[in-house]
């Protein structure tokens, strides 16, 4: 008669399947990029919950596993996990047979339209248009200069965001973003912008706003600024491009 395993059987902790360098999480586990730790880690680990690599019931790795294959201090994991705690996704236990462990996915409601309106945008087509339009107007006020009316108009679009109450930052979020595109010097490239701005907020609109992700956004929303109004092109096209990054890996992460 064979044993039960170790992890199994009465009073025992849920069993988990042994997980080797040949498994699913080595190929979806990376380290992230210093720029966006929070918002790149949050998507592999929502990449993990979604192709079910880890199946519903069991244990995501250990903390210190997931930290070291993430390359993230234990404080940013721990804020990731939060976040997927939130939205339903995964619960933490406590004990001897403790940890974080996958929740099967349930129905909720009004799923069905977000489904509908993802499935009608090509994603990856947006977040590389909206890249390229937006690094290309931050490149471009800081190449040209502004003067000391446009100047104040980006300015006063950033204060307006720091002071943003949470209901109103996407807006704001916006009107910083538009704001951009229209000193670039561009009409037809501020046009397109306004375009693909829209399609970026309904897939936004998808998504749950995270503070943490805001904290980081508007940290990078004023080196952008800085960066703008210095004359520093480089610099504010590379910023603008992590910008980028980090609302395309929530994006991928919550909805590919």
């Amino acid at each position: 008669m064979a044993q039960a395993s170790p992890d199994s059987g009465p009073g025992r902790g849920p069993r988990r399947a042994a997980r080797g360098p040949g498994d699913g999480l080595t190929t979806v586990l990376r380290p992230v990029r210093a720029g966006n730790g929070f918002e790149e880690a949050l998507e592999q680990i929502l990449q993990v919950v979604r192709l079910g690599l880890v199946p519903d019931g069991e244990r995501l790795p250990a903390e210190r596993d997931l930290a070291e294959r993430l390359g993230i201090s234990r404080v940013t994991l721990r804020e990731v996990l939060k976040v997927l705690q939130d939205q339903g996704l995964v619960e933490s236990r406590r004990g001897r047979y403790g940890g974080t462990f996958v929740l099967p996915r349930a129905q909720a409601p009004g799923e069905q339209e977000l489904r509908r309106r993802v499935a009608a945008v090509d994603i990856e087509d947006v977040l590389r248009f909206r890249e390229v339009l937006e690094v290309g107007a931050a490149g471009l006020c800081a190449a040209h200069g502004l003067d000391g009316g446009r100047a104040k108009r980006l300015r006063e679009a950033l204060a307006r965001t720091n002071d943003a109450p949470l209901t109103e930052y996407r807006r704001l979020d916006t009107g910083l973003h538009l704001t951009l595109a229209q000193l670039c010097g561009s009409p037809s490239l501020a046009a397109q912008y306004a375009a693909v701005r829209a399609s970026v907020n309904d897939l936004l609109d998808c998504i749950p706003l995270l503070v943490r992700n805001l904290e980081h956004s508007q940290q990078q929303h004023t080196a952008l600024v800085e960066a703008v109004l210095d004359g520093d092109a480089d610099g504010a096209r590379e910023m603008m491009r992590e910008h980028c990054a980090g609302t395309a890996a929530l994006l991928r992460g919550f909805l590919a």
